[in-house]
């Protein structure tokens, strides 16, 4: 994903007729309508503890990428520190298969390998799940390498505060990420939970490097592979989490969803017509069902977006998916201005920020069960708002 409007973008666009019959099928229109509460699938439960969580569940977006650079123990540390009830990691594969945490396998904006000159020789340019990319990417990395690495802020133009932590902490591995988890757990005297992604599946399989074997065992060693195992398994491809089921993982899983037009990589491949539209109809929310607990999808599939950037009437997605069974954490909400729908923006500086209280709450009164944010602290205060008007 390279859209940062967008964080977890990784399909392909389908055909222009599927965007047409797609909002069709969500709506659109008037401003937005904010909704009662509605007893969700996480109070109803599936026979797994999240259903203890608090509703809307707030999901710590890549740890708290808001104020420290993304995936790295800093950021897991202070989205926990801040509140939030669950903490995502995203997982890609080193070159001698060791799992660590990263957005993406290109590693050129989130680490300082750019200026690495021993490193120099292994830029290159890879076509990743259709799109072209050129950098560093950690399947060209064994992790002894890797570790020599250090981590920065992906977004300093927009971030620049959080360049203070620039060269702070290295890449982690997940392992290490259980094991803070662990250790955070027997201080706190509960269990932490985690939100854990697989990244360009299809593509790290093709590779020789799959990803969903390794989640496996790293899951089983550490009390993390059952239903009461305190971790969400998401992907945005659906045979990914199907894999991850036939290997014996009953952890809730959570199918991300793009843009209506777009396709899974994974059906990509293998010539499946049907796009982010045909998944979130009735049909294709009864057959995400028969996988997966949950869906993950871009907030403009809960309220889309007109041209000036202002948001307008829900569609029926809320509804329709918790008719089917299913909960929904969507992504993502973040502080500034540049990421807020416009009615929530507050001055012309686009790096500054506006209402997102505002815009919690709107969100809030869809109904969703939770929501992935890069600052924690704003979404539980929002949360706790809510709750008590």
């Amino acid at each position: 994903m390279q859209h940062e409007q967008r964080p977890g973008r990784r399909t392909v666009l389908g055909a222009a007729a599927a965007l047409g019959a797609g909002a069709m099928a969500l709506g659109g229109g008037a401003a937005p309508v904010v909704a009662a509460p509605q007893e969700t699938t996480a109070r109803r439960g599936h026979g797994a503890s999240y259903r203890d969580l608090p509703v809307p569940t707030v999901i710590g977006h890549r740890g708290a990428c808001g104020y420290r650079p993304e995936h790295t123990l800093g950021s897991y540390q202070f989205a926990l520190d801040n509140g939030a009830d669950v903490i995502e990691q995203d997982v890609v594969p080193t070159k001698d298969g060791h799992l660590v945490c990263r957005h993406e396998n290109d590693i050129t904006a989130t680490t300082d390998v750019a200026s690495r000159p021993e490193f120099a020789s292994r830029k290159t340019t890879k076509t990743v799940d259709g799109e072209a990319h050129t950098g560093w990417f950690t399947e060209d990395f064994t992790l002894a390498e890797l570790k020599t690495l250090r981590a920065k802020e992906r977004i300093p133009g927009t971030r620049q505060h959080n360049t203070l932590y620039d060269g702070v902490w290295q890449v982690p591995t997940f392992e290490e990420v259980l094991k803070w988890a662990d250790e955070q757990g027997r201080k706190r005297g509960r269990r932490i939970w985690l939100h854990v992604e697989t990244k360009h599946p299809t593509y790290f399989r093709k590779a020789g490097l799959a990803l969903e074997e390794r989640l496996a065992r790293l899951l089983r060693r550490y009390g993390r592979a059952g239903r009461d195992g305190h971790t969400f398994l998401q992907s945005f491809e659906p045979s990914s989490l199907q894999r991850l089921g036939k290997l014996g993982l009953d952890c809730p899983k959570v199918l991300l969803l793009d843009d209506l037009p777009t396709r899974p990589w994974d059906f990509v491949e293998a010539k499946d017509p049907r796009t982010v539209a045909d998944l979130v109809t009735p049909k294709g929310l009864g057959w995400i069902a028969g996988f997966a607990q949950g869906i993950g999808p871009w907030l403009n599939l809960i309220i889309p977006r007109d041209a000036d950037g202002r948001l307008t009437k829900p569609t029926t997605l809320v509804r329709d998916a918790h008719a089917a069974g299913l909960i929904l954490h969507p992504y993502t909400m973040r502080n500034e201005n540049s990421f807020l729908p416009a009615e929530y923006r507050r001055g012309t500086d686009p790096n500054a920020y506006g209402d997102a209280l505002g815009a919690f709450k709107t969100y809030f009164g869809t109904g969703i069960d939770g929501i992935f944010s890069d600052n924690a602290d704003t979404a539980v205060l929002a949360r706790d708002a809510f709750l008590k008007r």
